[in-house]
């Protein structure tokens, strides 16, 4: 079981360190027109370059704490913290009427609480 969380770990830590790092350095034309993060259009540049910073801080939360033994119960908890992000993610998706995204937001979602469960619990 623990191979699969990490697996799983390094997969939305990936998946959270680029979307992060695309949201910190890209024009919001750009993540819109080339990097399909269509989400981000009607928000302000400050507001997307915040949710680039937190979930660059999400990604490194779910390996590092875990991995280091510093603190450990941050990893779940980062979990916690990127799953509700995803709710209105969500939200914003279906307003736009993108229902593979919504779907994709709901598998991080559910992976993230699977995560934090696991780590808090088995």
């Amino acid at each position: 079981m623990n191979i699969i969380l990490w697996i799983l770990q390094a997969l939305l830590a990936l998946i959270f360190m680029y979307s992060g790092i695309c949201k910190s350095v890209f024009s919001i034309r750009k993540l819109v027109d080339e990097k399909g993060q269509t989400g981000v259009e009607h928000l302000s540049l400050p507001f997307v370059r915040i949710i680039g910073i937190s979930e660059i801080l999400g990604a490194m939360g779910l390996i590092l704490p875990w991995w280091l033994k510093i603190f450990p119960m941050l990893t779940p908890i980062t979990a916690i913290l990127l799953a509700l992000i995803m709710i209105p993610a969500a939200r914003i998706h279906y307003k736009r009427k993108e229902p593979k995204n919504v779907f994709t937001n709901a598998i991080l979602f559910f992976i993230c609480i699977f995560l934090a469960y696991a780590r808090f619990f088995l």
